[in-house]
């Protein structure tokens, strides 16, 4: 009998049991990509802690199903409901329909997941297919009073919501119209877009006809519609970023449950920031990189995987080459180990044990990194090789898989020349080998079963 799973919910602020509303099945939504540019690696965090969730719900024989969505219209350069649209304005400069922006954007970010090992949602649902979703949810909230008219848009009253801003805890009567909250039409600054109006219609290359003008839907809306359309009007689970909190979010719950008068989704989960020099990475502050320019470092995506385990997935994680190299060495050493290991047919029930408490309790991964090193390094445990697939089930790490290299036939013969010497007790001839093998790239690792050659870091 596993522990029970226990998960930090940022509604209440206090770690609490999961209890899914339907058991075995849980239902959870995860908040995916504007899809106008690359998601860098502060992005691609959030994703591998939804992950890391997902694998450990499923690891506890829970059932989910889990739904993504693609932003491709809608979201805004402000939070003020100003400024453009991301995707359209990416179009315009890029020179491209939106669709080409979208389609070419999106795969990036699938191929993303992919080399990081990140289960894809049973459902993806773009924004675009699912406006008449959100014109329903809308009419739904205009026919209980909760919206009015201004000259750019159709808006959520949060004044009539006793309980807005319960998820980020905002105290209302202390915010005023400032930098990032025009008022403008508003009658209050925390009131969101639902639908904006075409400024010049045909201007646009996303706009649908409403209700109320030709225009398109508000960020916030899109979420709140797909979600409760493939999980129903109350769900499990919510995750995103912590960025999301004060603004996404809040609003997601101000119109879901105005809309429905029920509790939206009973647990909210947020993984914290890459930051870089103690700033959230970004292009502004530096250390911002893609997925595939740290592979043209010569970083592995499983690298970064990696690295991001080693924190918890509520707290900063620092973020630089030195410390992304150490966690890519840290990450081989760990690998060489392990190849050494041979299945037994057992498992280690007490380092299971360990595992399984570390991770029910919040997540707790680094925790979790911990027991599979002392396993691993534990000279009198059996049952290591199934202990640690097991283990890797949540990780997702790779820790089995043997890479296959290529590995150029000069090199080979440089190997068997050095393996020659070597019976021969020609130390100084192997040395020489040893060394002119790692400067082409090359490293030797010596074990029992007989050299072990891979690729050397830079």
């Amino acid at each position: 009998m596993k522990e029970k799973l226990l998960l930090f919910n940022t509604l209440t602020r206090k770690i609490e049991e999961f209890k899914p509303i339907d058991p075995p099945n849980v239902r959870m939504y995860s908040c995916g990509p504007t899809v106008y540019w690359y998601q860098h690696i502060g992005n691609l965090r959030t994703y591998i802690f939804s992950d890391i969730l997902k694998r450990t719900l499923i690891y506890n024989g829970f059932k989910v199903k889990h739904v993504m969505n693609v932003t491709d219209v809608g979201h805004l350069t402000s939070d003020a409901d100003e400024g453009e649209d991301k995707v359209e304005k990416a179009a315009k400069k890029e020179r491209k329909s939106v669709n080409e922006i979208v389609e070419y954007y999106w795969n990036i970010f699938k191929d993303d997941l992919t080399k990081l090992n990140i289960i894809p949602p049973d459902i993806w649902c773009k924004a675009s297919e699912h406006i008449q979703d959100m014109i329903n949810l809308i009419k739904m909230l205009e026919k209980k009073n909760y919206t009015y008219k201004t000259s750019d848009g159709i808006y959520f009253d949060t004044s009539k919501l006793k309980d807005y801003g319960k998820l980020a805890r905002l105290k209302i009567e202390g915010l005023k119209p400032g930098k990032r909250i025009a008022l403008g039409e508003k009658r209050n600054p925390t009131d969101f877009a639902l639908w904006k109006f075409s400024e010049i219609p045909g201007k646009r290359q996303q706009e649908w006809q409403s209700p109320w003008g030709l225009g398109f839907p508000g960020w916030h809306i899109e979420c709140s519609a797909m979600s409760m359309k493939y999980l129903g009007e109350h769900f499990d689970i919510h995750t995103g970023g912590i960025d999301h909190i004060p603004v996404h979010h809040t609003n997601e719950i101000a119109q879901s449950e105005a809309a429905t008068g029920k509790r939206f989704v009973n647990y909210w989960l947020h993984g914290a920031f890459l930051v870089f020099k103690g700033k959230k990475v970004s292009k502004s502050e530096g250390g911002l990189f893609t997925l595939s320019e740290l592979q043209a470092k010569g970083f592995h995506p499983i690298d970064y995987r990696y690295f991001v385990l080693t924190a918890h997935y509520r707290k900063p994680l620092e973020f630089s080459l030195e410390k992304l190299t150490n966690a890519k060495n840290s990450y081989e050493r760990l690998k060489n180990i392990i190849l050494e290991i041979e299945d037994d047919g057992k498992v280690n029930e007490r380092y299971l044990k360990k595992f399984e408490n570390a991770i029910n309790n919040d997540l707790n991964i680094p925790k979790a990194l911990i027991v599979l090193w002392n396993l691993v390094r534990d000279k009198d445990a059996n049952g290591k090789y199934r202990t640690i697939q097991e283990i890797d089930k949540v990780l997702a790490i790779d820790l089995l898989k043997r890479q296959n290299i290529y590995v150029p036939k000069d090199i080979e013969e440089m190997l068997l020349k050095r393996e020659q010497a070597r019976k021969e007790k020609n130390w100084e001839v192997a040395d020489k080998i040893r060394e002119e093998i790692e400067k082409r790239g090359y490293l030797i690792d010596d074990t029992p079963s007989g050299p072990k050659i891979r690729k050397k870091d830079f």
